[in-house]
C-alpha cells in the first residue's frame, strides 16, 4: 500500500523534535557518533496561520540521516516570529512537517512562492522518532 506523501519530493530525513531542554545532542542518540550544526529549510504548519517555511540551524548525524530540532529554540524563534506578523497565533499548535530545498528557499525569500510551488520542492520526514532522555546521560530513540 502506497503512503501518501505531502510533498513531492521523495522523503528525506529520520526527524526528532527534542522537548528535553537540557539535552544538546552533541553525539547523535541513535549511533553516538558525533552531530554536526547544520541549516535547514523546515517546513512548518501553524495553526491559525498556515504554512510556514523557516531557516533554522539544527543538529544532524550524517550517518544516521536523522534531523534533530531543539523545541526551545524552534518555539523560541516561532513566538518572536509569529509577534509581528500574527499576533493571535503565538503559543498556537505547530507541526514540523518536513524540509524544502534550500535554493528554493533562498529564492522564496526574495520572491514569495505560492503553496502549489512550494509543494514540488517539499520533502517530507521518512520517519518521526521520538527521544526519552535521563540527566544522567542515558537516551533511547523510538518510532512515534
Amino acid at each position: 500500500m502506497k503512503k501518501k506523501r505531502l510533498g513531492k519530493l521523495p522523503p528525506r530525513y529520520r526527524f526528532i523534535l527534542n522537548p528535553h531542554a537540557e539535552a544538546r545532542f552533541t553525539k547523535c542518540p541513535r549511533c553516538e557518533h558525533p552531530t554536526s550544526l547544520r541549516k535547514f529549510a523546515l517546513f512548518i504548519h501553524i495553526d491559525g496561520h498556515g504554512p510556514l517555511v523557516l531557516g533554522k540551524t539544527c543538529r544532524f548525524c550524517v550517518a544516521c540521516d536523522l534531523l534533530i530540532v531543539h523545541q526551545d529554540e524552534l518555539e523560541t524563534v516561532l513566538t518572536n516570529m509569529l509577534a509581528t506578523v500574527n499576533p493571535q497565533c503565538v503559543g498556537s499548535e505547530y507541526l514540523v512537517m518536513g524540509t524544502v530545498e534550500r535554493p528554493f528557499w533562498r529564492r522564496s525569500l526574495q520572491k514569495p512562492a505560492a503553496f502549489g510551488e512550494m509543494l514540488a520542492h517539499l520533502a517530507d520526514f521518512k520517519q518521526h522518532l521520538q527521544v526519552g532522555y535521563r540527566p544522567a546521560g542515558w537516551y533511547r530513540t523510538a518510532d512515534e
